[in-house]
């Protein structure tokens, strides 16, 4: 198969454990717009075998529409199935960046701090029709398959040219926006398919107009691991967010056609940044892109089956089978467990759960967007944002470090210096644990920056809210930061491009929540669906 065919079917099934951003368009049926302003994709995959899980949502008028996926090959009513949403709120919040809160030590207590001192973490761990075929071939469309899987009707079409691929989708009266055709081509050229999923608005629920899809799950087995984020762009209303979960057996992904970067860890913040979390982790991501044009930046590579501290549930062999595991070669029987008590428990992986690494990566682009599709490769694990100090001055680890294991993760601290009296000979400072006996804590536990593509953006500086200096953003605390600019698009390695003055944040598109794509999957189309008329 070709690259693009390939590509394509990454972003349905790309390589072991990806996940895919939705970048795709709605239009309603009188031809206004509508915006996907929540989709989640996590990839699995060992060997050649991908499978991939979406779920998302569209904001707009409750039309009939459709989403276009390109694929590597003609999928089969075996290979699709819908899925229960939970799942991904569980991988969204595993990943997420996180928040934690410490307080210093009695410098004079002995053993007994001990004990306070891990209360934190113990704290955090709690918290089809012959006549359709027909109609295709004067295209030059083939209907490949066709098939119903819960409110979705599927249909599989390959197509010999883009031209009439095109006309075909509009006159089965897909509302396609200018200059769709050319996002199409690379990819009929390249040999893809096209998964077309249809959904009918009367089986689906409406809250505040926004439709309440049931997530979709696929495989297929496919070479190259990749993700197609172009199709995306002819509905680009503004700035775009895209996030890819991959889940692997031991296995940490990054980018092998654009430049890599990791999202700064363990900074210590200011109080403030308790109730502007979202704000402050929007401020520190763009100022990273800022400083590393056209980077992706990996936020998460850890053990999905442990966290230190936890954000809410680790996953279990239920979830790895839900997402995928079941139909991955070579893999072996998983036993499910049962959902654990308390839901927040750190605990070792289960045996059977083959040590998958959940890796997160995000990205940001404008409406022009990033020229190329994603390519992923294999990457050595690494090592960040825990609470462990070395060497002889004490100091927390830095940054991202080579290791054997995956244990990276973004996470800030506010921390509370001891006020107490100090009436000892040799005090010793800087043990940091839970809160002194009595304090009235208002929110204990982890707390993750979830939803944001939606976090409120240039409201806030970053030097203002941090409590150190952060050089490798070029900030020092307290030191204003020039003024905010677009965030620019990603570039692939190799790429020349030219910097422009960077800011310490930038405008979503429009000011809209509903012109951001919060995306954490597949790159697909979305097409709005007018709808027939008596007499057309």
């Amino acid at each position: 198969m070709s690259r693009s065919g390939i590509v394509a079917a990454a972003v349905a099934l790309c390589a072991p454990g990806a996940a895919h951003a939705f970048c795709g368009f709605y239009i309603n049926g009188a031809g206004g717009e509508m915006f996907n302003n929540a989709t989640q994709v996590v990839l699995m995959r060992q060997g050649t075998r991908t499978v991939l899980s979406m779920q998302n949502n569209y904001q707009g008028p409750p039309s009939d529409f459709a989403m276009v996926i390109p694929v590597p090959v003609v999928l089969q009513e075996a290979d699709v199935k819908t899925l229960p949403k939970a799942v991904f709120a569980k991988v969204d919040t595993m990943g997420a960046p996180r928040l934690v809160e410490y307080w210093e030590q009695d410098p004079c207590g002995g053993d007994e701090d001990e004990e306070r001192a891990a209360a934190p973490r113990k704290r955090m761990a709690k918290a089809s029709a012959p006549s359709a075929r027909r109609e295709a071939d004067d295209y030059g469309v083939t209907v490949e398959a066709q098939f119903e899987v819960g409110e979705y009707q599927i249909v599989i079409l390959s197509a010999k040219d883009s031209t009439g691929l095109d006309r075909y989708l509009r006159d089965q009266r897909y509302q396609i926006p200018p200059g769709a055709e050319p996002l199409l081509r690379p990819y009929v050229e390249g040999g893809s398919k096209f998964f077309v999923a249809k959904v009918n608005p009367k089986k689906v629920a409406f809250v505040d107009g926004q439709a309440q899809l049931s997530p979709l799950r696929f495989h297929y087995d496919s070479e190259e691991f990749a993700l197609p984020i172009r199709l995306g762009l002819a509905n680009s209303a503004g700035t775009q967010d895209l996030i890819v979960n991959i889940l692997s057996p031991g296995q940490r992904y990054e980018l092998a056609n654009y430049q890599n970067t990791t999202i700064p860890t363990n900074l210590d913040v200011k109080d403030e940044v308790r109730t502007r979390f979202g704000e402050f982790y929007a401020a520190l991501f763009d100022r990273t892109v800022q400083q590393h044009p056209g980077a992706i930046v990996t936020e998460y590579s850890w053990d999905a089956g442990t966290c230190d501290p936890c954000p809410g549930p680790t996953l279990d062999g239920n979830d790895f089978l839900t997402l995928g595991a079941d139909v991955i070669s070579g893999q072996g029987a998983i036993t499910p467990s049962p959902a654990p008590a308390t839901g927040n428990v750190r605990r070792p992986i289960r045996r059977g759960s083959f040590g998958y690494v959940l890796t997160r990566l995000h990205a940001r682009y404008g409406k022009d967007g990033a020229p190329n599709d994603l390519v992923f490769r294999a990457a050595p694990p690494i090592v960040g944002g825990r609470e462990r100090r070395g060497g002889a001055d004490g100091q927390l680890e830095h940054g991202a470090q080579p290791s054997g294991t995956n244990n990276f993760q973004g996470r800030y601290a506010i921390r509370h210096a001891w006020t107490g009296p100090v009436a000892c000979e040799h005090p010793v400072r800087g043990r940091w644990g839970g809160p002194p006996p009595g304090a009235q804590i208002a929110n204990p536990g982890t707390q993750p920056a979830m939803n944001l593509a939606f976090a409120p953006r240039g409201k806030v500086q970053l030097p203002n809210l941090v409590a150190q200096d952060v050089p490798e953003l070029g900030v020092k605390q307290g030191v204003p930061l020039p003024a905010v600019v677009a965030t620019a698009a990603p570039v692939p390695a190799g790429a020349s491009f030219q910097q422009k003055p960077q800011g310490c944040g930038c405008e979503a598109g429009g000011g809209s929540a509903s012109s951001l794509l919060f995306a954490g999957g597949v790159l697909a189309l979305v097409l709005g669906r007018r709808r027939r008329t008596r007499g057309a």
